[in-house]
């Protein structure tokens, strides 16, 4: 992926991406944010700004002390209104693509989650 943003290959009436960062500092979060039940995995991502599913978003995650940034080309796959039921934050859940930096950031967030990964907690989603 070239880092072009004068990439003409996409339609004049498609609009660009939004652009969302995600910095996860504690365990907890990230457990509370992840999506697991994703064929590829996600990650719900704190916003008030409107999407609808199937919305692009280029999203930048940093997790815990990774110094690594994980860039992700992803599609809106959950949304949590404002005012949503049980006060769930407002938000969006990002489909990590099958490509390699959805791989990448799926197998980080399992390899930090470990055997979290199967608590019955509950999440910002589910």
């Amino acid at each position: 992926m070239s880092g072009n943003r004068n990439d003409t290959s996409s339609p004049a009436n498609q609009p660009r991406p939004s652009v969302l960062s995600l910095a996860i500092k504690e365990k907890a979060a990230l457990y509370a944010a992840y999506m697991p039940f994703l064929k590829n995995g996600g990650i719900f991502v704190p916003t008030n700004k409107p999407y609808k599913i199937g919305d692009e978003i280029y999203l930048i995650l940093t997790l815990m002390e990774d110094p690594t940034k994980f860039p992700i080309a992803g599609r809106v796959a959950w949304i949590t209104p404002a005012g949503a039921n049980n006060n769930k934050a407002q938000g969006v859940g990002v489909h990590f693509p099958a490509d390699e930096s959805g791989q990448r950031a799926r197998l980080r967030i399992e390899e930090i989650l470990g055997a979290a990964l199967r608590s019955s907690r509950a999440t910002h989603t589910l």
